[in-house]
């Protein structure tokens, strides 16, 4: 997927930033590959080189998912544990009808994290539905 060049320089740590091309670049969202961006000119950027954690590049389970207001899987899990409803879609999607969402900038994937919220959301639903009572796990899904 294609990335900004202002997302990716806004992104990298300084020592990174030293290296940058002025070409295009591509966010690897493949969890098994250390890569996160990689250019036209042949140069990559890993998870190392990034000033936030990648939730692509992370396992499941308290990643960040919102770059812009802080939503986290380990906050979705609550409030479905807590009430049985995640209120992170809606409040994702408040965020962006006010405009205040910079995730072409904040984000890694340089794109809205919504479409990551839901999916999320979904998972963990899933995860928490798969449980007995007693909070014994009996029915994961696969990751």
């Amino acid at each position: 997927m294609a990335v900004q060049l202002q997302t990716v320089k806004g992104l990298l740590k300084e020592i990174a930033l030293r290296r940058i091309q002025l070409t295009p670049y591509r966010f690897c969202s493949n969890a098994a590959c250390g890569v996160v961006y990689f250019g036209d000119a042949g140069d990559r950027f890993g998870t190392g080189d990034i000033r936030v954690p990648v939730c692509h590049k992370q396992m499941a389970g308290s990643r960040l998912l919102c770059y812009c207001f802080g939503e986290t899987e380990a906050v979705i899990r609550g409030e479905l544990l807590q009430s049985g409803r995640a209120e992170v879609v809606d409040r994702i999607r408040e965020h962006i009808a006010a405009d205040r969402c910079a995730c072409d900038i904040r984000n890694p994937r340089g794109a809205c994290c919504l479409g990551d919220a839901i999916a999320a959301v979904k998972r963990i639903e899933a995860e928490i539905e798969g449980r007995t009572n007693d909070g014994v796990l009996t029915n994961v899904p696969n990751r």
